[in-house]
């Protein structure tokens, strides 16, 4: 877990004046929560997924601070633009496997990083993404808190908190993002 708040603040705004070892550290304060993030969501995938936690975040990462314009505007921001950008990464996979079948009839030996056995097929997680898609235009705030419990696993208290928002109006908006998900595609 992340030592305080206050240090990944502190390293954020450091980096938002452009120092140039603040991107270093913060890899170290931020990683295991990154990592926790993306076993989550890696626990999600249906057997045979390609990428592993620790592949999925160093790519996240790479995608984040690689080009050296990074910027963001806090803690919570930082950890939705990770969710994001891991969330993009599976999509982009998930399309890449539905498109093209790789090493059919091979056998694939697993390296199973985590026991967690939650499973979501890609075409369940592509219609999620285009649902998102369509609920960040109409409600960006439910959009994030689908982001932040779907892709990223954060409690309810955590997404709140993420987000600013006090539990109770978190919880309302969960349950609305719920329905309007569930209308669009048929299941969350």
């Amino acid at each position: 877990m992340i030592r305080t708040v206050s240090d990944v603040t502190q390293i954020l705004e450091a980096m938002q004046r452009d120092e140039s070892q603040a991107a270093e550290a913060l890899l170290p304060l931020v990683y295991d929560e990154l990592r926790r993030i993306a076993a989550y969501k890696m626990a999600q995938e249906s057997p045979g997924h390609t990428l592993q936690p620790t592949a999925l975040v160093h790519e996240a990462w790479l995608r984040m601070i690689g080009d050296g314009n990074e910027s963001f505007e806090g803690r919570a921001h930082f950890f939705a633009v990770a969710a994001e950008a891991m969330r993009r990464i599976l999509v982009e996979s998930a399309r890449r496997k539905r498109s093209l079948k790789r090493g059919a009839g091979a056998e694939r030996e697993e390296l199973n990083e985590s026991h967690l056995v939650q499973t979501a097929p890609s075409d369940e997680l592509l219609a999620i993404d285009e649902a998102l898609d369509l609920l960040a235009t109409e409600d960006p705030t439910c959009a994030d808190l689908v982001k932040l419990r779907y892709f990223v696993g954060m409690t309810m208290e955590e997404a709140a908190t993420a987000l600013g928002l006090p539990l109770r109006s978190a919880e309302r908006l969960w349950t609305y993002s719920r329905a309007w998900l569930r209308q669009k595609i048929g299941r969350v």
